[in-house]
Protein backbone atom coordinates (compact mmCIF):
# COMPACT_ATOMS: atom_id res chain seq x y z
CA UNK A 1 0.00 0.00 0.00
CA UNK A 2 2.83 2.19 1.14
CA UNK A 3 4.52 1.59 -2.75
CA UNK A 4 1.30 2.27 -4.07
CA UNK A 5 0.23 5.67 -2.67
CA UNK A 6 4.02 7.10 -3.17
CA UNK A 7 3.90 5.80 -7.06
CA UNK A 8 0.58 7.97 -6.75
CA UNK A 9 2.07 10.95 -5.49
CA UNK A 10 5.28 10.81 -7.55
CA UNK A 11 3.23 10.67 -10.45
CA UNK A 12 1.00 14.26 -9.51
CA UNK A 13 3.60 15.99 -8.15
CA UNK A 14 2.72 19.08 -10.46
CA UNK A 15 4.15 21.95 -11.98
CA UNK A 16 3.37 25.68 -11.90
CA UNK A 17 4.98 25.99 -15.39
CA UNK A 18 4.11 22.82 -17.46
CA UNK A 19 0.21 22.46 -18.53
CA UNK A 20 -2.04 20.26 -20.33
CA UNK A 21 -5.47 19.95 -21.16
CA UNK A 22 -7.70 17.18 -20.58
CA UNK A 23 -7.07 14.36 -23.55
CA UNK A 24 -9.47 11.85 -24.66
CA UNK A 25 -8.85 9.17 -21.47
CA UNK A 26 -9.08 12.10 -18.62
CA UNK A 27 -12.24 12.95 -16.50
CA UNK A 28 -12.51 16.59 -15.05
CA UNK A 29 -15.04 18.11 -12.38
CA UNK A 30 -17.56 20.65 -12.58
CA UNK A 31 -15.42 22.61 -10.10
CA UNK A 32 -12.32 24.49 -12.66
CA UNK A 33 -9.93 24.73 -9.28
CA UNK A 34 -10.03 21.07 -9.48
CA UNK A 35 -9.74 20.60 -12.94
CA UNK A 36 -6.90 23.37 -13.40
CA UNK A 37 -4.69 21.47 -10.64
CA UNK A 38 -5.10 17.98 -12.74
CA UNK A 39 -4.18 19.91 -15.86
CA UNK A 40 -0.78 20.86 -13.71
CA UNK A 41 -0.71 17.63 -12.47
CA UNK A 42 -0.88 18.44 -9.25
CA UNK A 43 -4.42 16.21 -8.74
CA UNK A 44 -3.90 13.19 -11.39
CA UNK A 45 -4.12 14.24 -14.66
CA UNK A 46 -6.30 11.71 -15.55
CA UNK A 47 -8.38 13.06 -12.68
CA UNK A 48 -9.28 9.21 -11.14
CA UNK A 49 -8.12 7.21 -7.91
CA UNK A 50 -7.71 10.57 -6.01
CA UNK A 51 -6.97 9.20 -2.38
CA UNK A 52 -6.78 11.86 0.86
CA UNK A 53 -3.23 11.28 0.53
CA UNK A 54 -3.11 12.97 -2.80
CA UNK A 55 -5.75 15.90 -2.12
CA UNK A 56 -3.81 16.83 0.98
CA UNK A 57 -0.61 16.97 -0.99
CA UNK A 58 -2.03 18.75 -4.23
CA UNK A 59 -3.91 21.55 -2.25
CA UNK A 60 -1.18 21.86 0.03
CA UNK A 61 1.65 22.04 -2.87
CA UNK A 62 -0.12 24.38 -4.98
CA UNK A 63 -2.48 26.35 -2.94
CA UNK A 64 -0.82 26.15 0.40
CA UNK A 65 -4.16 25.02 2.02
CA UNK A 66 -3.89 23.25 4.94
CA UNK A 67 -4.36 19.41 5.95
CA UNK A 68 -6.99 19.93 8.11
CA UNK A 69 -9.20 21.86 5.30
CA UNK A 70 -7.78 19.65 2.83
CA UNK A 71 -9.24 17.21 4.73
CA UNK A 72 -12.34 18.13 5.18
CA UNK A 73 -13.05 18.81 1.39
CA UNK A 74 -11.61 15.32 0.94
CA UNK A 75 -14.91 13.89 3.02
CA UNK A 76 -17.13 16.03 0.98
CA UNK A 77 -15.69 15.21 -2.20
CA UNK A 78 -15.56 11.13 -1.15
CA UNK A 79 -19.41 11.04 -0.69
CA UNK A 80 -19.81 11.43 -4.37
CA UNK A 81 -18.34 8.66 -5.20
CA UNK A 82 -20.64 5.61 -6.27
CA UNK A 83 -18.56 2.93 -4.71
CA UNK A 84 -19.35 1.75 -1.45
CA UNK A 85 -16.61 2.22 1.17
CA UNK A 86 -14.82 4.23 -1.07
CA UNK A 87 -11.26 5.33 -0.21
CA UNK A 88 -10.92 7.61 -3.90
CA UNK A 89 -13.04 9.24 -6.56
CA UNK A 90 -12.65 10.88 -9.31
CA UNK A 91 -13.27 14.10 -10.92
CA UNK A 92 -15.91 12.98 -13.06
CA UNK A 93 -17.90 11.43 -9.92
CA UNK A 94 -18.35 15.37 -8.40
CA UNK A 95 -20.32 15.58 -11.03
CA UNK A 96 -22.98 13.08 -9.77
CA UNK A 97 -26.20 16.00 -9.76
CA UNK A 98 -27.15 16.99 -6.01
CA UNK A 99 -24.69 15.34 -3.87
CA UNK A 100 -22.17 18.53 -4.50
CA UNK A 101 -22.70 19.50 -7.73
CA UNK A 102 -25.70 22.10 -7.79
CA UNK A 103 -27.53 24.23 -10.00
CA UNK A 104 -26.66 27.60 -9.88
CA UNK A 105 -22.92 27.34 -11.23
CA UNK A 106 -20.58 30.28 -11.89
CA UNK A 107 -19.48 28.58 -15.26
CA UNK A 108 -21.69 25.67 -15.48
CA UNK A 109 -24.96 25.22 -16.95
CA UNK A 110 -27.49 23.50 -15.07
CA UNK A 111 -27.81 19.79 -15.17
CA UNK A 112 -31.26 20.50 -16.68
CA UNK A 113 -30.16 21.78 -19.95
CA UNK A 114 -27.74 19.13 -21.19
CA UNK A 115 -27.08 17.16 -17.88
CA UNK A 116 -23.46 18.39 -18.49
CA UNK A 117 -22.15 19.92 -15.11
CA UNK A 118 -18.46 19.40 -16.38
CA UNK A 119 -18.10 22.26 -20.07
CA UNK A 120 -17.63 25.97 -19.12
CA UNK A 121 -20.34 27.39 -20.39
CA UNK A 122 -19.37 30.84 -22.25
CA UNK A 123 -23.05 32.59 -21.88
CA UNK A 124 -23.31 31.44 -17.98
CA UNK A 125 -20.12 32.68 -17.20
CA UNK A 126 -20.86 35.90 -18.89
CA UNK A 127 -23.89 36.46 -16.57
CA UNK A 128 -21.45 35.69 -13.38
CA UNK A 129 -18.51 38.31 -14.85
CA UNK A 130 -21.27 41.59 -16.10
CA UNK A 131 -21.57 42.19 -12.23
CA UNK A 132 -17.87 42.43 -11.58
CA UNK A 133 -17.13 46.33 -12.51
CA UNK A 134 -13.48 47.64 -12.88
CA UNK A 135 -10.29 45.67 -12.78
CA UNK A 136 -11.25 44.59 -9.37
CA UNK A 137 -13.69 42.16 -7.83
CA UNK A 138 -14.29 43.23 -4.36
CA UNK A 139 -16.88 41.26 -1.90
CA UNK A 140 -20.18 42.86 -3.07
CA UNK A 141 -19.42 41.94 -6.59
CA UNK A 142 -18.65 38.22 -6.08
CA UNK A 143 -21.79 38.27 -4.05
CA UNK A 144 -24.21 40.32 -6.26
CA UNK A 145 -23.03 37.84 -9.40
CA UNK A 146 -23.44 34.63 -7.23
CA UNK A 147 -26.86 35.68 -6.16
CA UNK A 148 -27.80 36.82 -9.83
CA UNK A 149 -26.95 33.02 -10.70
CA UNK A 150 -29.14 31.73 -8.53
CA UNK A 151 -32.13 34.11 -9.51
CA UNK A 152 -31.61 33.18 -12.97
CA UNK A 153 -31.46 29.68 -12.07
CA UNK A 154 -34.72 29.61 -10.21
CA UNK A 155 -36.67 31.48 -13.13
CA UNK A 156 -35.70 29.16 -16.01
CA UNK A 157 -34.86 26.13 -14.69
CA UNK A 158 -38.19 24.08 -13.99
CA UNK A 159 -36.57 21.58 -11.68
CA UNK A 160 -34.22 23.80 -9.82
CA UNK A 161 -33.22 22.55 -6.38
CA UNK A 162 -30.28 24.49 -4.43
CA UNK A 163 -30.18 22.25 -1.07
CA UNK A 164 -28.63 23.91 2.27
CA UNK A 165 -25.22 22.28 1.35
CA UNK A 166 -25.37 22.87 -2.40
CA UNK A 167 -25.87 26.49 -1.58
CA UNK A 168 -23.02 26.61 1.30
CA UNK A 169 -20.74 24.85 -1.49
CA UNK A 170 -21.70 27.47 -3.67
CA UNK A 171 -20.76 30.50 -1.45
CA UNK A 172 -17.97 28.35 -0.27
CA UNK A 173 -16.92 28.28 -3.90
CA UNK A 174 -17.52 32.42 -4.33
CA UNK A 175 -14.66 32.41 -1.39
CA UNK A 176 -12.24 30.22 -3.14
CA UNK A 177 -11.51 32.57 -5.54
CA UNK A 178 -10.66 35.22 -3.37
CA UNK A 179 -8.92 33.29 -0.79
CA UNK A 180 -7.03 31.67 -3.43
CA UNK A 181 -5.95 34.63 -5.95
CA UNK A 182 -6.53 37.59 -4.26
CA UNK A 183 -6.60 38.92 -0.89
CA UNK A 184 -8.54 37.29 1.76
CA UNK A 185 -8.02 40.38 4.29
CA UNK A 186 -9.41 43.00 1.70
CA UNK A 187 -11.81 40.74 0.14
CA UNK A 188 -10.89 41.54 -3.13
CA UNK A 189 -9.31 39.92 -6.22
CA UNK A 190 -7.97 41.03 -10.01
CA UNK A 191 -10.53 39.90 -12.14
CA UNK A 192 -8.23 39.12 -15.10
CA UNK A 193 -6.93 36.22 -12.24
CA UNK A 194 -10.12 35.04 -12.07
CA UNK A 195 -11.66 35.05 -15.60
CA UNK A 196 -8.05 33.50 -16.65
CA UNK A 197 -8.54 30.37 -14.02
CA UNK A 198 -12.26 30.06 -15.25
CA UNK A 199 -12.22 30.40 -18.99
CA UNK A 200 -8.42 28.31 -18.65
CA UNK A 201 -8.42 26.26 -15.95
CA UNK A 202 -5.42 26.94 -15.77
CA UNK A 203 -3.12 28.67 -13.27
CA UNK A 204 -2.30 32.16 -14.14
CA UNK A 205 1.44 32.08 -13.13
CA UNK A 206 2.67 34.22 -16.07
CA UNK A 207 0.43 36.82 -14.94
CA UNK A 208 1.81 37.08 -12.22
CA UNK A 209 0.16 35.42 -9.38
CA UNK A 210 1.89 33.00 -6.90
CA UNK A 211 0.52 30.95 -4.27
CA UNK A 212 -0.63 32.16 -0.98
CA UNK A 213 2.33 33.02 1.28
CA UNK A 214 -0.17 32.39 4.13
CA UNK A 215 -1.82 28.83 4.73
CA UNK A 216 -5.13 28.70 3.86
CA UNK A 217 -7.07 27.66 6.61
CA UNK A 218 -10.90 26.54 7.59
CA UNK A 219 -11.70 29.88 9.38
CA UNK A 220 -10.10 32.08 6.61
CA UNK A 221 -12.83 30.21 4.38
CA UNK A 222 -15.66 29.97 6.64
CA UNK A 223 -15.19 33.64 7.94
CA UNK A 224 -15.26 34.58 4.05
CA UNK A 225 -17.98 32.97 3.33
CA UNK A 226 -19.76 34.82 6.39
CA UNK A 227 -18.52 38.24 5.32
CA UNK A 228 -20.07 37.01 1.59
CA UNK A 229 -23.42 35.98 3.10
CA UNK A 230 -23.56 39.48 5.01
CA UNK A 231 -23.55 41.33 1.91
CA UNK A 232 -25.91 39.61 0.33
CA UNK A 233 -28.58 39.25 3.90
CA UNK A 234 -29.18 35.63 2.99
CA UNK A 235 -29.55 33.31 6.05
CA UNK A 236 -25.88 32.23 7.80
CA UNK A 237 -27.54 28.86 7.98
CA UNK A 238 -27.09 28.18 4.49
CA UNK A 239 -23.32 29.29 4.23
CA UNK A 240 -22.34 27.13 7.38
CA UNK A 241 -24.41 24.42 6.05
CA UNK A 242 -21.22 22.42 5.24
CA UNK A 243 -19.92 22.83 9.03
CA UNK A 244 -22.77 20.52 9.88
CA UNK A 245 -21.23 18.08 7.35
CA UNK A 246 -17.64 18.15 9.25
CA UNK A 247 -15.73 17.41 12.25
CA UNK A 248 -13.93 20.59 11.79
CA UNK A 249 -14.47 23.13 15.43
CA UNK A 250 -13.76 26.68 13.89
CA UNK A 251 -15.38 28.22 16.85
CA UNK A 252 -18.72 28.81 14.74
CA UNK A 253 -22.09 26.82 15.88
CA UNK A 254 -24.08 25.43 12.65
CA UNK A 255 -27.22 26.12 12.66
Amino acid sequence: MNVLLGASLVAAQGSFHEWHPAGPNDVRAPCPMLNTLANHKFLPHDGKSISQEIVTHALGSALNISAELSEFLFSQAITTSPEPNATTFSLHDLGRHNILEHDASLSRADYYFGQDPYTFNKTVFAETRSYWHGPIIDLEMAAASRLARVRTSNATNPTYTLSPLGSGFSVGETAAYILILGDRVRGTVRKDLVEYLFENERLPVKMGWKTPKTVVASDDLFGLMDRIVNVTGLASSDARALLSRSDLHVGRAAV
